[in-house]
Formats: C-alpha cells, sequence, structure tokens
C-alpha cells in the first residue's frame, strides 16, 4: 500500500495486491470451486472522503483512468484545490463506510 495523497479532506491509497506470485506461493487463503479457476484481488486505488466518513475503491478500467490522472499530476504538479477538485469529482461514487478493523 502506498499513500499518494493526504488531507484534510481526502486520502488516496495505492494498493497492491499480489505484486510477484511465483510457484511457491500459498494461495490456499483464497476461495476457490472445483474447476474454477483462483481468483485474485486487482491493483487498485481507494480514495476516502473524510468529510463523510466514505471511500470508494478504483479497479480494472477505473484505476486505469486514474493512473493517467496521477501520471499527468507528476508531470504538471496541479494545486492542492485542482487535485481536491479532480478527488471530488470521484467522492461521488463513495457509498462505503470506512471501518478500522
Amino acid at each position: 500500500m502506498n499513500m499518494l495523497y493526504d488531507s484534510d479532506t481526502f486520502s488516496v491509497l495505492h494498493i497492491l495486491a499480489n505484486q510477484a506470485l511465483d510457484a511457491s506461493t500459498d494461495l490456499s487463503h483464497f476461495s476457490t470451486t472445483a474447476g474454477m479457476h483462483v481468483e485474485m484481488p486487482r491493483h487498485g486505488f481507494e480514495i476516502v472522503d473524510k468529510r463523510t466518513g466514505k471511500e470508494v475503491y478504483l479497479d480494472g478500467s477505473w484505476a486505469e483512468y486514474f493512473q493517467a490522472q496521477v501520471t499527468q499530476w507528476q508531470r504538471q504538479a496541479p494545486t492542492q484545490e485542482e487535485v481536491e477538485r479532480l478527488l471530488d469529482g470521484y467522492a461521488g461514487l463513495a457509498q462505503n463506510p470506512v471501518v478500522v478493523h
């Protein structure tokens, strides 16, 4: 897990699930059904809206799109207001309450 952004209103984590699996990796904690392949967690981004206490997890094409935006941030160094405005757009997708285990 890598913290990409943290402010009073948002935090963004890059979740790196199963970076490098090899033949010695124990997959017993993943549920499987006879004849089915093992479903592996995917890399993604968790955006937490601290104002509402909700989070959204982006994976698949959403994560690819967000990664492109992060790469653009690295090139252009946007202001905090610009970053917050973009994250606020994703906050509308946040439905899951943040739960600490």
